[in-house]
């Protein structure tokens, strides 16, 4: 496994197909930090502990292939705003987690090591959505709860679709870029995503290629200096990365997200904390969600 296209990685974990053992979760709560440790705790199932300890396990993975830091080295915080950094100084990347239907995912961005020179350090964010809709109500009883949360020009493009299953995959895809492009920006859905308005650029998503032609205004302003990847993960998944501050002309085409798994990321591990079988065993005891 190595870094693509002068910086990048894109991954995937199938949560759905992983059922750790107590032995998995030792090893695995063993390489995140105390304070990850204890937030994971608070979950009440199994599904969410598992999504959380992934993309812990993901961000530790992509710093060490990006820097060169051991596994127990490198250091996480969070910001103001919650997002997680690389605490360590002297590397200039940026890297964010998801988690939705069966995966987590990673976008993670690797720039020079001395900076780009017009101050201008590239962001990144990314979401993935699974394309269904479970909730019982009609789909349209479904789209005017949601009302507020797209722009009228969404919505126009959301309604045009030909059959309810488009229409769906297409609300999907929008509230995929919206959460990816908050996600960099690191304020949650806690803005006026009215504001935040998505035209979308080619209308089908493939597996094995990235489109970036759907576009951004906010506050009817275009936003010229951001670009967005768009990419299924499988039929079921769609994943969107949000760049900021990234050459206009770089070609994304081939940053598909590529499935990695349990051994991978814990490979070339160094232990942050002592095994405690103590915590491991009350996170056995946890249940997962029923399928619905």
């Amino acid at each position: 496994m190595s870094l693509r296209n002068g910086g990048h990685v894109r991954w995937a974990f199938d949560l759905a197909s992983w059922r750790p053992s107590l032995t998995d979760l030792l090893l695995a709560t063993s390489c995140i930090q105390p304070e990850e440790k204890a937030r994971l705790a608070k979950f009440v199932f199994r599904d969410d502990f598992n999504a959380s300890l992934i993309g812990r396990l993901m961000m530790r993975r992509f710093v060490h292939l990006a820097t060169g830091l051991q596994y127990d080295q490198i250091q996480f915080d969070r910001d103001l705003k919650g997002k997680p950094f690389l605490k360590n100084e002297g590397y200039v990347i940026d890297f964010n987690v998801s988690h939705q239907g069966r995966y987590s995912v990673l976008a993670g961005l690797v720039t020079a090591r001395d900076g780009p020179t017009d101050g201008k350090v590239p962001k990144i964010g990314v979401d993935v959505m699974k394309i269904e809709y479970s909730g019982g109500k009609p789909l349209g009883e479904f789209f005017r709860l949601m009302n507020r949360n797209f722009s009228d020009d969404e919505w126009r493009y959301i309604r045009s679709q030909p059959n309810e299953a488009e229409q769906l995959e297409a609300f999907m895809r929008n509230w995929c870029l919206k959460e990816s492009y908050v996600k960099n920006v690191g304020v949650g859905i806690t803005v006026d995503l009215r504001k935040i308005n998505f035209a979308i650029g080619s209308k089908v998503l493939d597996r094995k290629k990235v489109v970036c032609d759907s576009t951004l205004k906010l506050n009817d302003v275009l936003f010229r200096d951001w670009r967005f990847e768009e990419s299924l993960i499988d039929k079921n998944h769609c994943v969107a990365v949000a760049l900021e501050n990234f050459p206009l002309d770089a070609d994304l085409t081939e940053n598909c997200f590529e499935i990695i798994g349990f051994d991978t990321l814990v490979e070339g591990h160094k232990p942050l904390l002592a095994i405690d079988e103590h915590y491991c065993g009350g996170i056995i005891n946890k249940e997962y969600k029923k399928s619905k």
